[in-house]
């Protein structure tokens, strides 16, 4: 277990944006050096000059990476112990996710398998390329970002949500997993899952961007709405969200629910699984 990030390396996938670049920021404050990746070298630089300005002492390490290509973790693995002059990293922050995929009918193979190789398989091979630094660490954290559609496999009711609920799913089963394997393998490290409500983030925005398919004028007009107020109506925002995360993390909580949004309708869940899919359930939700 870390119970602080002061003299620490912690490593960041997806810190361009969002709670990403909230972890990469609040991390660089609290004392530790930190390599992040994102797919957008811009949104990289913008994180890194805020860490320049806000936290001059940390040792900042920026590689481009698709996470779902583990030959591109690798080569930021190698830059991390090139560029740090390291051994061993201290916690890994499996952060970087995408949306989308939301039917196996009608959304294009092809990008309903990019949304889950994103958001599951970024987390696994991000575990399979640093564990090994993370072995010849003291302590170390391994931090896996979930959601709460890793519990809960919608978004309302005739909407589809396939892919990424599928992908959250993995990673949610997987980290509970890793509680054990640690045990018995390396009781130096610990296991933590994320599940964020609404964060106030750019995902949405960030997926649009990245997208392999172009959509008409008319839904590209709609998916930039949606961006907007995914971003600015949430009821917690990317650095009220990061704090909590690295709170939890030293404090060697495993399970995290990050917002209120989540904490209710886990409970909500779990009073009733069997009825966590029929449309009353919606009503009741809506009226909370």
């Amino acid at each position: 277990m870390i119970d602080d990030f002061a003299g620490k390396i912690a490593v960041v996938t997806g810190g361009g944006t969002g709670m990403g670049r909230e972890l990469v920021r609040q991390l660089a404050i609290a004392g530790a050096d930190v390599a992040f990746c994102d797919i957008a070298p811009d949104t990289m630089a913008e994180t890194a000059a805020i860490v320049a300005d806000q936290a001059p002492n940390a040792r900042i390490v920026t590689h481009r990476v698709n996470v779902a290509v583990e030959s591109e973790l690798e080569a930021f693995r190698d830059a991390i112990v090139d560029r740090f002059s390291t051994g061993h990293v201290h916690a890994l922050f499996n952060n970087a996710g995408i949306a989308g995929g939301g039917s196996m009918f009608t959304v294009p193979r092809d990008e309903w398998e990019n949304v889950f190789s994103v958001d599951w398989g970024g987390v696994y091979l991000g575990c399979r390329v640093f564990l090994p630094l993370l072995l010849e660490a003291p302590a170390g954290a391994v931090v896996n970002t979930s959601s709460v559609n890793g519990f809960y496999a919608s978004v309302g009711p005739d909407r589809p949500h396939t892919a990424y609920s599928a992908a959250k799913f993995a990673v949610k089963g997987f980290t509970e997993a890793l509680l054990e394997d640690f045990k018995v393998n390396a009781p130096h490290l610990s296991a933590h899952v994320v599940m964020p409500g609404h964060i106030g983030t750019k995902i949405v925005a960030n997926t649009m961007r990245h997208s392999l398919h172009e959509p008409d004028a008319e839904v590209a007009e709609l998916l930039i709405a949606t961006a907007e107020m995914f971003e600015t109506q949430a009821p917690m925002t990317a650095e009220e969200a990061a704090r909590v995360i690295i709170a939890a993390v030293t404090n060697g909580e495993w399970r995290i629910l990050v917002g209120d949004d989540a904490i209710a309708l886990d409970e909500s869940v779990r009073a009733n699984p069997e009825g966590a899919y029929r449309a009353e359930f919606f009503t009741l939700l809506g009226d909370q």
